[in-house]
């Protein structure tokens, strides 16, 4: 997230041409997803909170590597490491709610986990903004990986790993790929992985060029830019608890289609909307908060989908593509942006967050809910 507010300071600063700025966001989201899809079998049967590990130490390192761009291709190459660790971290930590927490209460732990999210945007993002323009563009990605440092000794010493079946088979590159195939084959997982990656292909679409838009359009800097984010955040807060909580009770597919519907109406009517800049935080406090009240709902609407010890493959799918179409809209956008105008993304990105919220509907199950009088300890 760090990255869409400050493409304009990265371009600036490394000379690198707008048309291109979204493949920073390709390239870490592509690598997201082939690593996410490596991990996935590899946590069912080591344990999530080993990969966890592994995860935030090499994005702690990853991290540090952006000092050392000084160009567009050091950049894009640092940002596919970075992807890598994300990968790894990624499928891990989503399964780790699953294994964790029983299907009653996930809604309201994924929205927590959500929230805690949320509050690394509303902190970090326009700390990071300021930074890089005040600094340099490492600067907030050197802090970042200072405080990814302390996300690994937290793990370390206060995460336990989830008393959870694990699968036993042993597996390669080729076994991996056959589990993979035979999930697809499944309806059900095929909706819903494809549903996670036209979600993702929408956020991106939208959110990538939105701060190059405003800049554009309005003369606003990055100190506005970054407030907007944290309104951002601030709804992610609000709304991702009380979204999961909700759900537990009225069921999933209710919540994810009101939010889809929702947002495709707020981004069709962005260029319409804003006609002054202090518009843009209303309207990016609600997309925001329609956002965040469909990810906690779909999460653990997947987590029910397979059992525990496959659960971390299902992840691990969904989020790659989900990361996947996160990289492919920002590929996109770049295009549409340069050609057409930020009102052909917003179009774009509304008629696939649509698609995303029919898919859901009408091809996933809705997993049978139990009453719930105390929270887990």
């Amino acid at each position: 997230m760090i990255i869409a507010p400050i493409l304009p300071q990265l371009g600036l600063q490394l000379n690198i041409p707008e048309a291109v700025q979204g493949t920073l966001i390709t390239a870490y989201a592509f690598m997201v997803g082939v690593f996410a899809l490596i991990m996935g079998p590899v946590s069912d049967r080591i344990g999530r909170r080993r990969i966890l590990l592994y995860g935030t130490l090499a994005m702690t390192v990853a991290l540090a590597l952006h000092a050392a761009a000084t160009g567009y291709t050091s950049m894009l190459v640092i940002r596919a490491i970075a992807g890598a660790a994300g990968g790894v971290l990624s499928g891990s930590a989503v399964s780790y709610i699953g294994d964790y927490f029983p299907y009653e209460r996930r809604g309201w732990a994924n929205g927590w986990v959500m929230s805690g999210a949320a509050t690394g945007q509303i902190v970090g993002i326009p700390l990071g903004t300021i930074l890089s323009e005040s600094i340099a563009f490492y600067a907030p990605f050197l802090l970042f990986s200072a405080t990814m440092a302390v996300t690994f000794v937290f793990v370390w010493k206060l995460l336990p790993q989830p008393d959870v079946e694990r699968n036993t088979t042993p597996i390669g590159i080729a076994g991996a790929l056959k589990q993979y195939s035979s999930m697809l084959q499944r309806s059900d997982i095929a909706a819903a992985s494809f549903a996670y990656f036209v979600m993702f292909l929408s956020i991106s679409m939208y959110v990538v060029y939105l701060p190059t838009w405003l800049s554009d359009s309005f003369s606003v800097g990055a100190k506005d830019i970054a407030t907007m984010f944290f309104i951002g955040g601030v709804a992610n807060v609000i709304t991702g608890p009380q979204a999961g909580r909700i759900s537990d009770r009225i069921g999933r597919k209710k919540m994810i289609l009101i939010s889809c519907v929702g947002t495709s109406a707020v981004m069709l009517g962005t260029t319409y909307l804003v006609v002054h800049f202090s518009i843009a935080y209303i309207l990016f406090f609600v997309i925001m908060m329609l956002v965040a009240m469909r990810i906690s709902p779909f999460q653990a609407l997947l987590s029910e989908i397979v059992a525990g010890n496959n659960r971390g493959t299902l992840m691990s799918l969904t989020v790659s593509l989900g990361q996947v179409g996160f990289g492919v809209g920002g590929a996109i956008a770049g295009l549409t942006y340069t050609m057409s105008g930020y009102a052909s993304n917003t179009i774009l990105s509304a008629l696939f967050v649509l698609m995303a919220g029919i898919i859901i509907y009408r091809f996933l199950p809705e997993p049978q809910l139990k009453s719930v009088k105390t929270a887990p300890a």
